[in-house]
């Protein structure tokens, strides 16, 4: 089942098990069934301290469980975990055996003090890129917490379950029963949800930190760089972020950052936090600022959505973009069944489907290229007279023969059934006609927003919503600056954000040796 290359790494991830664990299989007659008894196998000759039964008695079969000898199994994997989530099995077998996880002391004991009991499924795809993280937050839940339990379902491989629960997006996390949450979760979010109190508590300790000296406001890219140039200067630095890596976490293959031929997003943006904790920044994550507000005083406060204030001499707005959406009827109510905006997570679970894919620039090109691997047909809907995607893809997708293109339309409705897409409405701009096209799933690719509603009236903004900055980085209010994707420099790139959050940072520190207050 494993080549020679990943037994060889994985013989010596094992050789940290501290202490004996058992992998408890419960199979069927089934082709799968078979890989996973070999994959078992395959594992348990790699280390002394793994042993395998085939007596589990779960309904699910093919699937395994990962628990101590002699002690109930609290993780579990419905499906065999290879792909993207290799990674979230090998970090199973580790921490069930006793290995210590990267986790702050903090967190692991806020973990091992939430009371209740607790049964977290979470439905995914092999190709999903967001789904491992989930995975591996609620897997480290479970072994920290005797009332939490996980169990990993392979939506293509439960196909029953994922239509009898009418899922159409992963991941897709179940809590008792009950839908809990769906698409990217960190370890902190989960925790907050379940955790009660825990927002108030942060509050109050946020509530009580010194002033700043440089305040990042979002932890993309742009506010990653500002933060290492602002803390090398060696002034009080901090970031405060609805979630560490922005829209990167959201990016798939990124082969156009220099120096690096090949890397995804969630691989950038842990490498971007990493870097950042390796300096005396304050990291203040799962956060969302809803004003700023300068005082007489010459500080500038950062309010925010759960009532904590933050001062700072300086501040660096790099709250990034979000997905544009279509706003027509229909969107909102189909979001997450049948309406979806990421092809790479979720595009397996229409696999035989007809899909549409609303935009012709290189998203969502790409998008469409890579459904029609998966899906029975694709089309796509460009607003446009022509395509706008660069010749090399537009090249690839008219070759392929399950690929519709329709441009010069309009998109006015998502069409279902009450439960699930069922059809989308657009308008020929030429002729006026209204078309229906009866489709299953409709990938929407048509450009970025700025995050910057929470600033209007504060600060000055361009027509598309977009922070107003000079070649400095400055906005309309003094000690105020902002970088990447939210600001009026032209080409959203993760390289750029970069450069615009150093040179706002250095602007933030110029600002601060040249103002009165000190620094």
């Amino acid at each position: 089942m494993l080549d020679d290359t990943i037994k060889t790494q994985l013989k010596a991830y094992l050789e940290r098990l501290q202490k004996p664990i058992e992998l408890v299989a419960s199979l069927d007659d089934s082709d799968k069934a078979q890989e996973m008894h070999a994959l078992l196998e395959d594992i348990a000759r790699l280390s002394a301290k793994v042993s395998v039964r085939n007596d589990g008695v779960d309904a699910r079969k093919p699937s395994f469980n990962i628990a101590r000898p002699g002690q109930p199994a609290r993780i579990g994997f419905a499906g065999i975990p290879m792909g993207h989530e290799f990674t979230s099995l090998v970090l199973a077998l580790l921490q069930t055996g006793g290995h210590p996880p990267k986790v702050e002391a903090e967190l692991i004991e806020q973990i091992r003090a939430i009371p209740g009991r607790f049964h977290f499924e979470t439905f995914i795809s092999l190709s999903c890129h967001n789904c491992p993280d989930v995975v591996q937050a609620l897997n480290l839940m479970a072994v920290l917490n005797p009332g939490i339990s996980h169990t990993m379902i392979d939506g293509a491989l439960y196909q029953s379950e994922v239509s009898e629960r009418k899922i159409m997006a992963v991941p897709s996390v179940y809590l008792n029963g009950e839908p809990f949450g769906q698409g990217r979760m960190t370890l902190e979010e989960i925790i907050a949800k379940i955790d009660t109190g825990a927002v108030a508590r942060e509050a109050e300790k946020l509530a009580a930190k010194e002033t700043f000296d440089v305040l990042i406001v979002g932890g993309g890219p742009a506010g990653a760089a500002a933060a290492i140039y602002a803390a090398r200067k060696g002034v009080r630095t901090g970031v405060v972020a609805e979630r560490f890596g922005g829209q990167v976490l959201d990016t798939l293959a990124i082969e156009n950052f220099i120096s690096v031929k090949e890397t995804d997003g969630p691989k950038l943006a842990a490498g971007l936090e990493q870097h950042v904790r390796e300096y005396e920044v304050d990291i203040m994550n799962l956060q969302r600022a809803e004003a700023l507000v300068q005082g007489a005083d010459g500080l500038t406060e950062i309010r925010l959505a759960s009532g904590a204030v933050l001062k700072s001499r300086s501040v660096i707005i790099s709250t990034g973009a979000r997905w544009r959406e279509m706003k027509v009827p229909g969107e909102q109510e189909y979001r997450g069944r049948g309406v979806a905006y990421c092809p790479h997570c979720d595009g397996p679970l229409f696999k035989g489907k007809r899909v549409a894919v609303i935009g012709g620039g290189n998203s969502g090109v790409e998008a469409a290229i890579d459904l029609a691997g998966v899906v029975a047909h694709v089309t796509l809907i460009e607003f446009d007279t022509v395509l706008r995607a660069d010749a090399v893809l537009q090249k690839k997708l008219y070759s392929l023969n399950n690929v519709t293109v329709i441009t010069n339309a309009l998109t006015t409705e998502a069409t279902g059934d009450g439960e699930k897409v069922n059809g989308l409405v657009y308008k020929d701009r030429a002729s006026n006609e209204v078309r229906t096209i009866p489709l299953e799933g409709i990938f929407v690719q048509i450009g970025l927003l700025p995050n910057t509603d929470w600033l209007k009236g504060t600060l000055a903004l361009s027509p598309r919503g977009e922070l107003e900055v000079d070649a400095r980085g400055q906005t309309s209010l003094p000690g105020v600056f902002a970088a990447g994707d939210c600001t009026t420099v032209p080409y959203k790139q993760i390289i750029i954000a970069m450069g615009e959050g150093a040179k706002a940072s250095l602007s933030a520190f110029d600002h601060l040796i040249r103002s009165s207050a000190p620094a």
